[in-house]
């Protein structure tokens, strides 16, 4: 069991750390301030448009630090042995999606390529986004502490969804072929409702374990 434990935290640990790198290959070449590379060549009709701007900007260069600190929460050896640190993290985690990155990319969704299934697909997402991560922090505060982790993994398995849509874009365009607007929209779903599903199953799984872990204790 604890070599159980031990593997999937590490092959979990390798992904984010592999997520990272990704994001951060991504974002780096928008750190020069051009308008017109990668992402934002699809954009040029809007780009105009001064709080498209700061929204897009804002919401990818605060995503590595989402990133990178959202796992880390989920660490209980970390929570341990150093719980002041996991409560400033978290709080930074907490402050940029509900006043920066999550804000920006509601306004981003509202100009999301794709047809209106696909921008519904992703307002949906920034606001599921939104409020996880303001009900993780509710229940910190009034100590419910089960309530907690588990809106933590929603909450997270959301952010990760910038990683799987990306993984679906490049998995789809290279070994099927599909209308590029249907391919589109089928990611903009698939990309944060797997993620979510997983989440779920997580949480449930926690839950039985618990429950598990209190009948035998009683």
């Amino acid at each position: 069991m604890l070599f159980h434990n031990t593997l999937k935290a590490s092959l979990f640990a390798i992904f984010v750390l592999f997520s990272f790198y990704l994001m951060l290959m991504i974002i780096l070449p928008y750190s020069g301030g051009a308008l017109d590379i990668d992402f934002l060549l699809t954009k040029q009709h809007i780009i105009h448009l001064g709080h498209y701007r700061w929204a897009f900007h804002l919401h990818i260069f605060t995503s590595l630090y989402v990133l990178i600190v959202g796992v880390v929460q989920f660490s209980a050896a970390f929570l341990r042995k150093w719980p002041r640190l996991h409560r400033f993290l978290g709080q930074g985690y907490v402050f940029i999606i509900l006043f920066v990155s999550g804000p920006a990319a509601l306004v981003m969704s509202c100009y999301s390529n794709g047809d209106w299934t696909a921008r519904i697909s992703f307002i949906l997402l920034s606001m599921l986004w939104w409020w996880f991560t303001w009900q993780a922090y509710q229940t910190a505060r009034h100590k419910q502490f089960g309530r907690h982790g588990a809106y933590m993994i929603r909450s997270y398995a959301l952010t990760l969804s910038a990683i799987s849509l990306r993984i679906l874009q490049f998995g789809i365009s290279n070994w099927w072929y599909l209308d590029p607007e249907l391919q589109y929209t089928i990611v903009a779903w698939v990309s944060w409702v797997f993620n979510l599903a997983v989440a779920e199953i997580l949480i449930w799984r926690r839950k039985k374990n618990f429950n598990l872990a209190r009948l035998s204790e009683g």
